[in-house]
């Protein structure tokens, strides 16, 4: 059974169309970067993270005769009850509580925008989605996802960098779209499969990246599984 450990619906639509059958429990962890993380290194923590989180969660209802060495059941029992309580509510079918832990594998990702190696998570407010667009302004960042594929017997992790290059932007402009909202749960405040399209002339690297999961990269590691 393969498991999303993300509540983005971006991934979600991208996992369909690449024709996975999986089921979807978001981790709820801190995504707070550790002081000076290099953004690659933050994007594969958080992913090893929230798949790991996930794991132990829909494992825990497992006999602990069964654990499988690197897992420790018991100690996930405990953090599982405590992530539920704190949990916020999910308004999709959740995964089976009750898995075979064999046959579980749990997809994790996480996806930062970064430039001058500076990471631009999603904007607080408005005020702050403006001043991540008139950084990206003009200029070349990098997008970084980070994946993690979590099963019984393996934890492998794998990072993709995409390379996006933004027109030079008004302040109108960037006043009218986020007008928009769509900016407002964006890392780096844009979308690029949305209306901030039209300021991207060029990428180099994996579109589906800039989306939100490098579908290639997945594929090989849930294939190798």
């Amino acid at each position: 059974m393969l498991v999303l450990a993300s509540a983005s619906p971006r991934r979600r639509e991208l996992l369909t169309q690449a024709g996975f059958t999986f089921e979807v429990h978001p981790a709820n962890i801190p995504e707070d970067p550790l002081p000076n993380e290099d953004p690659i290194a933050y994007v594969v923590r958080l992913a090893r993270e929230k798949a790991e989180a996930v794991y132990r969660e829909l494992a825990s209802n497992v006999d602990p005769e069964l654990a499988l060495k690197g897992h420790d059941f018991s100690r996930a029992k405990k953090d599982a009850q405590e992530d539920r309580a704190s949990a916020p509510e999910v308004c999709f079918p959740a995964a089976d509580p009750n898995p075979d832990p064999q046959r579980l594998t749990v997809l994790g990702a996480d996806t930062t925008v970064t430039l001058d190696n500076h990471i631009l998570g999603k904007p607080e407010n408005p005020a702050d989605a403006a001043r991540m667009l008139r950084l990206l302004s003009g200029r070349t960042h990098r997008v970084i996802t980070g994946v993690a594929v979590v099963t019984a017997t393996r934890t492998e992790v794998a990072a993709e960098v995409t390379g996006v290059t933004f027109l030079t932007l008004s302040d109108q402009e960037i006043a009218a779209y986020i007008a928009t909202g769509e900016p407002m749960d964006k890392a780096g405040a844009y979308a690029i499969q949305g209306r901030a399209a039209r300021w991207i002339p060029r990428i180099v690297g994996d579109y589906f990246n800039v989306v939100g999961l490098p579908l290639a990269l997945v594929t090989t590691m849930l294939e190798s599984r």
